[in-house]
């Protein structure tokens, strides 16, 4: 029991009077004394209580407290019967020694003080003892259900884990709780961290060393934040369970990864990729699509997914239906479709969103290929999902699928950055300066003009404008721009000028 909760429980009264800085001190059991010198008698760690009768003069106290702070004793408990109060020089001894100093009330006995605080040693001991059977249980091959059953039974503590894109693992939670606590755990300065829901508080602890982008996060019924040490020793029980389960992933994302690389090699026996496919799940007539991914993080070096962790946050947030290959061109895995890949684009897109909300920092882009069934449709897929991928992060993130990459741009997307920048620059910077000189507003209305397929009424409709000041402008773009709008060539050049922009 620390001082603190001694302290705090009102119906001791007691009062404080020296070590502030000491209240989170843990003390093991009560001795009540008033011999001058006790220390022989004390072993460390106690509340020593003591009527003050050894005291004759203020020397004294000096004496005396020196003779506990030497043994160890972790805060005294003064009674004021004998001298009618507390002395000033006890006070003063105390604060010297570092030893919290409580002033017991008369008509509180030290009988009552010990027996109220034998009980709290007694539970404490035996939270303890189930602590210990529960981390032995996971010790000796128990899974994160039992784990949660034994924290029910032995601590009467509901438990979950959940991934950082707010998917359940683990145990039983609402899923509206799941996705603000999966935020809560993104968000937060540091961890662990209480949360206080409408449905009850909740204390979340990470789980290992994943960054969190790829994390879990076990969740406890209950402010634990008084008692980290036991949230920390569950969540080292579960990111034990989580390596357990790693290790048979590792097997399966060597397989994937040799069969992509079988699909893009020249010549690869289709009977080979056959069985490959069916290693990840996926039958022979079975769709399915080819999803690549990334993730960027801020200040890191070597590309744009160096330490691979885009192929952890694609197994979160496809969980447990995929493992992902790593690759240098990113990680990709197979999804089996249950739905069209537009619906499995969706279900990307919501759990990068999520990321994004959490960790605006991280920025994932991910490809999604269209429905594809057999074995030879894998490396056609790989591409057009590599195609998508590298769209996504020209846009700076999120998620594209093959669908939008048969158009402009794709070829945008292909152009290397200095380029493109460059080529909008060269031919939009006539503009922007002078909107910038003269308050006007040529660019808007070039994209807009460009929109409505160069009709003038429609322009100007959308813009709120006369239909004359949208032929005046549009002549003030051609003129500082040397494009002809009235030729196709020169308004695509417009057109691809805006978007790259």
């Amino acid at each position: 029991m620390r001082i603190r909760d001694l302290v705090g429980m009102a119906e001791l009264g007691l009062t404080l009077l020296a070590g502030e800085e000491h209240l989170d001190r843990d003390f093991t059991g009560v001795q009540i004394t008033d011999l001058p010198d006790p220390g022989r008698y004390l072993s460390g760690g106690e509340l020593v209580l003591s009527g003050l009768m050894w005291r004759n003069g203020p020397e004294d106290s000096e004496r005396f407290v020196g003779r506990l702070a030497e043994a160890g004793v972790a805060a005294l408990g003064a009674g004021s019967a004998w001298l009618g109060q507390v002395p000033d020089d006890l006070v003063r001894a105390c604060r010297a020694h570092g030893l919290p100093l409580l002033a017991v009330p008369v008509e509180v006995s030290f009988r009552t003080v010990a027996e109220m605080v034998a009980p709290r040693h007694a539970e404490l001991r035996d939270a303890l003892g189930r602590h210990r059977r529960i981390v032995a249980a996971v010790a000796e091959g128990a899974g994160l259900p039992e784990l949660f059953a034994l924290m029910d039974g032995e601590l009467a503590m509901a438990g979950a884990v959940v991934s950082s894109t707010g998917a359940l693992i683990a145990g039983a939670l609402d899923r509206a709780d799941a996705v603000r606590l999966a935020h809560e755990y993104l968000t937060a300065p540091r961890l662990p961290h209480a949360v206080r829901a409408p449905s009850g508080t909740f204390t979340l602890f990470g789980v290992g060393r994943e960054h969190r982008a790829a994390g879990w996060a076990l969740v406890c019924g209950g402010d634990l934040l008084g008692e980290a040490d036991l949230g920390f020793e569950l969540a080292a029980c579960v990111a034990l369970e989580r390596t357990r389960m790693e290790e048979g992933r590792r097997v399966e994302r060597r397989l994937a990864e040799q069969l992509i690389a079988l699909a893009r090699s020249a010549g690869s026996d289709p009977a080979e990729l056959n069985a490959g496919l069916r290693t990840c799940g996926i039958g022979p007539a079975e769709p399915y699509s080819v999803v690549n991914a990334t993730v960027a993080r801020p200040g890191a070096t070597g590309g744009p997914d160096p330490a691979g962790l885009g192929g952890r946050v694609l197994e979160e947030l496809l969980r447990p239906r995929v493992v992902a290959a790593a690759g240098a061109d990113g990680a990709v895995a197979l999804v089996p479709l249950s739905g069209t890949a537009g619906e499995l684009a969706e279900t990307l897109r919501a759990g990068a969103r999520a990321l994004a909300a959490g960790l605006p920092g991280i920025r994932v882009s991910i490809g999604v290929s269209a429905a594809l069934t057999g074995p030879s449709a894998i490396r056609g897929g790989a591409e057009e999902a590599g195609h998508a991928r590298r769209l996504a992060e020209a846009r700076g993130g999120g998620v594209v699928t093959s669908d939008e990459i048969y158009t402009h741009a794709l070829l945008l997307a292909t152009v290397p950055d200095d380029v493109r920048r460059s080529f909008a620059a060269r031919t939009l910077d006539p503009l922007s300066d002078y909107d910038r000189r003269h308050n006007s507003d040529l660019v808007r209305t070039l994209g807009t003009f460009l929109d409505c397929v160069g009709s003038w009424n429609a322009c100007a409709e959308r813009l709120h404008v006369h239909v004359n000041t949208v032929r005046y402008r549009i002549r003030r773009v051609e003129e500082l721009t040397g494009r002809d709008l009235s030729t196709m060539a020169d308004r695509v050049d417009l057109f691809l000028a805006l978007r790259a922009n």
